[in-house]
């Protein structure tokens, strides 16, 4: 069976909700177009765009949150639960970005907690993995990204990992205009399927794996013509319609 193609852009710290507003709006052609081609996009506002961009996209236009807690309520100041997400219809959520890795202490076992609480909560985990710089130069990306891998999804079922998301996302690549080669991209994403299926079986040949980092239009379809690259999680070219657009216009040429 065919895996699904997937193009998630992640905004960040970016877009008032005027912005976002906009860019909802003006979105309802490129989901169409995605629809017609059997193209999953969505988008990855900030919490306060969530409802915003919730409320004014294409049904088919996924909007995901950038992170969750594991705990349903309780004194955890600035952090945002999974029932306020469920509640305005967000079920998807990025968790172990390498941004929240360095300046938030997110680390394997709390995304671990996130990942199993989302999918008791039928909803859909992107969960983010990838070396340093130093750790790609000392030859060190694979052990890197297995422990990440066998961490975070430790004592989910077969049935959980079809529906998850997984990001390899070489944090030297992410926001510094260098990208992995489609040859490292290509290697790693097999690596990442191959830590799966030792974990979990023949599900891994249904688990969705993205590449992320420095991805835009020119070099899209480079990516995603590798066999397991399923899909793309882009930072700044998410940003603006015409990128977007020309993104997904390039994946499926």
């Amino acid at each position: 069976m065919a895996r699904a193609k997937l193009l998630l852009g992640n905004w960040k710290m970016n877009k008032t909700v005027s912005e976002a507003k906009e860019f909802a709006l003006g979105s309802k052609e490129i989901a169409a177009f995605a629809k017609a081609n059997n193209v999953l996009v969505g988008v990855a506002p900030t919490f306060l765009c969530l409802q915003t961009v919730k409320e004014n996209v294409a049904d088919n236009m996924i909007v995901a949150a950038q992170n969750c807690h594991f705990e349903n309520s309780g004194a955890f100041t600035g952090e945002v639960s999974i029932p306020m997400l469920k509640e305005i219809g967000v079920n998807w959520v990025i968790i172990g970005h390498s941004e929240r890795r360095t300046y938030d202490n997110e680390t394997n076992e709390k995304c671990n907690k996130k990942m199993v609480k989302l999918i008791e909560n039928d909803m859909v985990p992107v969960y983010c993995v990838g070396e340093t710089l130093e750790e790609y130069v000392n030859g060190k990306t694979k052990d890197v990204v297995k422990q990440q891998v066998r961490i975070g999804l430790a004592g989910l079922s077969k049935e959980a990992v079809k529906k998850i998301v997984i990001a390899y996302e070489p944090v030297w690549a992410i926001g510094t205009g260098k990208s992995a080669t489609q040859e490292i991209a290509q290697d790693v994403c097999a690596y990442v399927r191959s830590v799966v299926r030792e974990m979990y079986g023949e599900a891994a040949e249904e688990t969705l794996v993205l590449y992320g980092g420095s991805v835009k239009p020119e070099n899209i379809k480079a990516y995603l013509s590798s066999p397991d690259i399923d899909g793309a999680l882009v930072g700044g070219a998410s940003l603006k319609l015409d990128s977007y657009q020309a993104m997904l216009e390039n994946l499926v040429k």
